[in-house]
């Protein structure tokens, strides 16, 4: 597995990341212990270092797998989790946003305690929390850098003057957004801003939620706990109208002997050599062949044909509902 450095924070991991939410939560039933623990011992195998969760991916059930299932790996592996929702305790709901910084030092200790380490090595501000200053979110994280229970900030969904504000305080290492050949607005300004300031992006549903894989027509239905069926561009009209975008990525996996899967990741490290993306699986065979997309080297050709036809194609469909959409870009 090649690996890449997430910006100028020193931060090296491989290519390819995993997701680990959809293991239990979100896309239906939380799938089987052992079966996850297995599938993350599989991906360290492989060559995976870089694995994502956090607290409220549950709540706190995902963090705590992965406190099963990486400590006899701990030194080998990258583990980033996430900070700033608020969650019920009596429902395990989640209910706004809270970074307060108090809140942010219980949530840094009750995930080492769930992970079974020592040290975080990257902590995300999960959204942005429009009552807390974020001066003082990256002042909490740069204490708990200086304590040693943290190695690395990293911010998620956060608008242009957040990041640089931010930055300013504690650097930033990584911007999680989410970032695919299907939502490619980081490419109006964020990625510019990314360069400047010297931060590496970790695209989240670079696959667009399973969509670009091309295993979806309108006819697909999903678990009744699916977040999908809450958003505007899995209706079966959306998903009907965006079967263009996968014809484009499945002519070009029939001239690679490629998977339409792997064209939209390798078009995605082919964007900048500090994107990592972390498309998430439950399965091995998805599992190998996310990873063998990172030994596929796009032609100038492919890219130049990805451009010029997806730049005709309107995805039909906004990616979240309103109540979720007004928590981005803040």
């Amino acid at each position: 597995m090649r690996k890449r450095k997430l910006g100028n924070g020193n931060l090296e991991v491989s290519a390819m990341g995993l997701g680990c939410m959809g293991m239990s939560a979100s896309y239906g039933q939380p799938k089987d212990k052992r079966e996850m623990i297995s599938l993350l011992h599989k991906a360290v195998e492989l060559g995976v270092t870089f694995f994502d969760t956090a607290e409220v991916y549950g709540p706190f059930t995902n963090e705590e797998l992965l406190g099963e299932a990486l400590p006899p790996v701990r030194d080998k592996v990258v583990i980033a989790t996430k900070f700033g929702f608020k969650i019920d305790p009596t429902t395990g709901k989640q209910s706004g946003t809270d970074s307060r910084p108090e809140h942010i030092k219980q949530v840094a200790d009750a995930s080492l305690k769930r992970l079974k380490t020592d040290r975080i090595d990257l902590f995300y501000q999960h959204r942005v929390d429009p009552n807390v200053p974020i001066e003082d979110v990256a002042g909490t994280v740069k204490d708990l850098i200086r304590q040693g229970k943290v190695k690395h900030f990293g911010l998620s969904e956060a608008g242009i003057k957040t990041i640089r504000r931010a930055h300013a305080v504690q650097p930033v290492t990584a911007v999680q957004n989410e970032y695919s050949i299907w939502f490619r607005e980081p490419e109006n300004e964020l990625l510019a801003v990314l360069e400047e300031l010297g931060i590496g992006l970790v695209p989240y549903s670079p696959l667009g939620r399973g969509f670009l894989t091309g295993k979806m027509d309108e006819n697909t239905t999903f678990d009744s706990g699916d977040f999908r069926n809450l958003l505007p561009r899995f209706t079966p009209e959306a998903r009907k109208a965006n079967q263009s975008l996968i014809e484009l990525l499945a002519g070009i996996a029939a001239r690679r002997k490629a998977t339409p899967a792997q064209i939209a990741l390798a078009w995605l490290l082919a964007q900048r050599p500090w994107i990592v993306p972390i498309p998430g699986t439950t399965k091995l065979s998805r599992l190998e062949e996310n990873i063998a997309s990172v030994s596929i080297e796009l032609s100038a050709d492919d890219l130049q044909e990805i451009e010029s036809v997806s730049s005709k194609i309107k995805v039909q469909g906004e990616r979240y509902p309103e109540q979720l959409q007004r928590l981005v870009g803040l």
